[in-house]
């Protein structure tokens, strides 16, 4: 404060006299020049007052924004500190329930094999512990921790297929009594129940397709799962055949399991005879498994259990080294052979699948069914995707005659190569 203001504030305060402890009595005159002083202190102390008040809310609102962070960074620390503990502890070992016992004891069975007579956790339901229910055991006191939800195993969920394909029996040539056998073992008990349940009889559990290679077996299977509403489960034989004793007949027990808690639906064994195949008496230990599998298999088909509304359909172009087990009434109840398309059936696939192309006017479906004997519907398609690839070649816009011959020729000499060459496997191996 300068001396001309400490001056001034003196002069005032002279001219103010007290009479006890209030302000009684104020000499007025002579302040009517100190007024305009007077009013510009009291501005500048409210300027000052009204700065201090903006800085004081503005300290207050940063205090309660680190208050804030002080609370969000506790928060994060107490969850890193629990996810750190929670990584620190200990495994546990998966079990199965055996058999429970009074007395809060169990018996169960490690994965390691060995059985224990455990505690249990006073936390776990009772009813929960049923025996084949899936538990985690204390690593040191195998002492049951928890029991764990029933899963299913990865590679079985694989199998089930849920985007249908779009092939109906209209894309099929040549296969008609086999269309309509498959329709009334697989579709009519699946969508009309009742027609089967007036006559008094049980419908068929399942169909076997059996034909050679390029017939059309799977896709009969493709278009009947297009065609029902009914969950569709693919397998091939091959993916039944594990390394390990008992993983084959578990994976299909959970096939069938699945199958039962998904019902309608439908199996399809893809490739039978890779685990069907005829038992022999002189077996390894990889033959064996296969045929703890196969005997799962045959359990399953016709066990205990009822099926309800599931059906089988399996596919082989080996019928002849199938056990005579897994063809008997009662497993498969209808042996449908796919086979060879004559010359009419030729000339239909041929037709199927040129309905997309741009052909020429002069394109005789009958001759090429005529010069097409002995092929499959698979090299029926291999000619028609042959001769497009012809066109491409030659940069046409529509595939002629020409190319079908062509196309017909070279599928012709490459099937022939391979017959050639598998007649011809078993001489060398001799030599």
């Amino acid at each position: 404060m300068t001396e001309s203001t400490q001056s001034k504030d003196g002069n005032v305060r002279s001219r103010i006299i007290k009479s006890g402890p209030v302000y009684d009595r104020i000499d007025t005159a002579g302040m009517e020049e100190d007024i305009p002083d007077l009013q510009d202190r009291m501005r500048q102390l409210e300027n000052r007052n009204n700065f201090l008040e903006e800085q004081c809310s503005q300290i207050e609102s940063e205090k309660r924004y680190l208050e804030n962070q002080k609370i969000k960074y506790e928060r994060e620390i107490r969850k890193l500190q629990s996810e750190l503990d929670r990584m620190k502890t200990s495994p546990l070992i998966i079990g199965t329930v055996i058999d429970v016992i009074k007395n809060d004891k169990v018996i169960v069975r490690s994965s390691n094999g060995p059985q224990f007579l455990v505690n249990v956790s006073q936390y776990i339901e009772e009813n929960k512990l049923t025996p084949g229910a899936k538990v985690a055991l204390n690593q040191h006191t195998l002492a049951i921790a928890e029991v764990l939800p029933p899963t299913e195993d990865p590679a079985v969920a694989a199998m089930e297929v849920l985007e249908c394909t779009d092939i109906d029996y209209k894309q099929i040539g040549g296969l008609e009594a086999q269309i309509q056998e498959i329709k009334e073992a697989v579709e009519l008990p699946l969508n009309e129940p009742e027609r089967f349940s007036r006559v008094g009889i049980e419908p068929p559990k399942g169909v076997l397709l059996y034909g050679l290679p390029g017939t059309g077996k799977t896709l009969l299977a493709k278009a009947v799962a297009h065609r029902t509403n009914a969950t569709f489960i693919r397998v091939v034989g091959s993916e039944l055949v594990q390394k390990y004793i008992g993983d084959g007949s578990k994976l299909v027990r959970e096939i069938f399991e699945m199958a039962r808690k998904k019902a309608p639906s439908i199996i399809f064994i893809d490739e039978l005879d890779s685990i069907a195949a005829r038992r022999l008496n002189e077996t390894t230990g990889a033959d064996r498994e296969v045929q703890r599998t196969l005997m799962q298999l045959l359990a399953e088909m016709d066990g205990f259990d009822k099926r309800k509304n599931i059906r089988i359909i399996a596919a082989t172009n080996r019928p002849d080294v199938l056990d005579p087990a897994i063809l008997r009434p009662g497993r498969f109840d209808r042996l449908v052979n796919v086979p060879m398309p004559d010359l009419e059936a030729r000339e239909r696939i041929l037709k199927i699948h040129t309905r997309k192309m741009n052909l020429a006017k002069g394109v005789d479906f009958k001759k090429l069914a005529k010069i097409t004997e002995n092929m499959s519907g698979a090299d029926l398609k291999a000619i028609v995707t042959e001769a497009g690839m012809f066109a491409v070649r030659k940069d046409k816009e529509i595939v002629e005659m020409e190319d079908f011959l062509e196309a017909r020729d070279k599928v012709s000499m490459a099937a022939e190569t391979q017959r050639m060459k598998q007649t011809a496997l078993p001489e060398a191996m001799f030599v």
